[in-house]
């Protein structure tokens, strides 16, 4: 049996989209530049047709992992009990301790994650070190760069925007 992928209702539904999207916008025009490029004669030194060959290859691959994962996923609501307590979805307020410098950051599950955007995976040394974590309490985490130290400033419900703050 495949391993559950862990996702949020938001992170469910987004990947939703996207596959929709891909099968009914991304593969017809990609259809449509194969039979444009088949038209222009000799396959064999057709770049166009290639190139649209090989992105109907990607396209493919894209959509067989998203119904894949959207097949298998687990959708994580928030516990009823315990609002201050970071897990899969919430948005945590952090220190870096060493920077004086504060972030937020969203717990996801490591489908979703991207770290560009402040996304990070319950799976990484980072989400795992918050998951269950509360306002006040200090954590360090061992990064490939070495041990780095946070402070949880808040843990914020990203449904109803609830989470009193703490310093």
């Amino acid at each position: 049996m495949a391993r559950d992928v862990l996702l949020t209702r938001t992170g469910f539904e987004k990947l939703k989209r996207e596959l929709e999207h891909l099968k009914t916008v991304e593969r017809p025009a990609i259809a449509e530049a194969i039979r444009e490029a088949k038209s222009h004669g000799d396959l064999r030194e057709n770049a166009a047709y290639h190139e649209a060959k090989l992105k109907q290859s990607r396209l493919e691959g894209r959509i067989a992992d998203l119904q894949r994962v959207l097949e298998t996923a687990k959708i994580v609501e928030r516990p009823e009990t315990g609002q201050n307590v970071a897990h899969l979805g919430s948005r945590v307020r952090l220190l870096i301790e060493e920077f004086d410098e504060e972030i937020e950051v969203t717990l996801v599950g490591s489908f979703e994650a991207d770290p560009k955007k402040d996304l990070v995976s319950i799976t990484s040394p980072l989400g795992s070190a918050l998951v269950g974590a509360e306002p006040g309490l200090e954590i360090e985490v061992d990064a490939p760069a070495g041990i780095c130290r946070y402070k949880v400033l808040e843990v914020v419900d990203p449904e109803t925007g609830d989470g009193p703050s703490s310093s």
